[in-house]
């Protein structure tokens, strides 16, 4: 037992060892393929010649009636899950009524759709600000592969040996737990890669919506005059809990100056 599964761990850092040279021929090579994965991501030109592979991300905030903003929403989140721009899908709504009221939309979607969406969310409103931000992926990427293919070496050598019929019991037992670690981690390392190849396929849209500033003023201030009741209740509640613990005070403070005044006149 202890000479097959030494064998084993020979055959497998060996198996390591040539896909670690693998992997660091294809990185040499890389830069001649980056353009075809960059076209693939629909990346700009100079993102491509660069081999980057990129995961965009964009947030846009629009000022908008505030009696609108709910049928905005619902106008924006619908275009996206009947897949009007192209793929999409809907991540996170959120939404705040009352005299402030505002609404958020997070969508992932096809590159070729952010504009689109972005114009049918920005009609009738006013386009605040807008920003965009991308995180290159292309080691993240590599590193991956290298690992998918790693494992996939490993589980090929082991199930090899698994095909062997003079293997004792113990080796069965051993040999099987290392085939399920291995399985494992190829299929955590496969789920990180799709994980990988969706951000890069598709990109992350935010939309804020919000009333203009002066609208929110008086939002503001019509909310201060619904508070003034409470307001003034607090505020008598606080006076009066201030004069319960100061009374005392100066009544010992009085004590004190009049026993001192007391104390001299003896002593003159």
């Amino acid at each position: 037992m202890t000479q097959l599964l030494r064998f084993i761990t020979v055959a497998l850092v060996l198996a390591a060892s040539a896909c670690h040279s693998s992997s660091q021929s294809e990185s040499s090579g890389s830069v001649g393929s980056a353009p075809m994965q960059g076209k693939s991501a629909r990346a700009p030109d100079g993102d491509a010649a660069l081999g980057a592979m990129l995961a965009y991300e964009h947030t846009a905030e629009f000022a908008l009636e505030a009696q609108a903003i709910p049928a905005r929403l619902r106008a924006a989140r619908t275009a996206c899950e009947a897949a009007r721009f192209g793929a999409c899908v809907v991540l996170n709504v959120q939404q705040t009524g009352g005299d402030q009221p505002s609404a958020s939309l997070g969508l992932r979607i096809a590159p070729l759709g952010v504009e689109p969406m972005i114009a049918l969310a920005s009609t009738g409103a006013i386009l605040g600000s807008r920003t965009t931000r991308a995180e290159d992926l292309a080691v993240v990427v590599r590193d991956n592969r290298t690992a998918q293919e790693r494992f996939r070496k490993e589980l090929a050598r082991l199930q090899e040996f698994q095909q062997r019929r003079d293997l004792a019991v113990a080796d069965m037992i051993a040999l099987s737990k290392q085939l399920s670690e291995t399985e494992a981690q190829l299929q955590a390392a496969e789920q990180e890669g799709g994980q990988h190849r969706r951000r890069i396929d598709t990109q992350l849209l935010t939309l804020n919506f919000q009333p203009p500033g002066g609208q929110a003023g008086r939002n503001e201030i019509t909310q201060a005059l619904r508070d003034f009741g409470k307001t003034l209740s607090m505020g008598a509640a606080w006076t009066i809990r201030a004069a319960a613990f100061l009374i005392p005070m100066s009544v010992l403070l009085l004590l004190l100056v009049a026993g001192l005044k007391r104390w001299r006149r003896r002593r003159g």
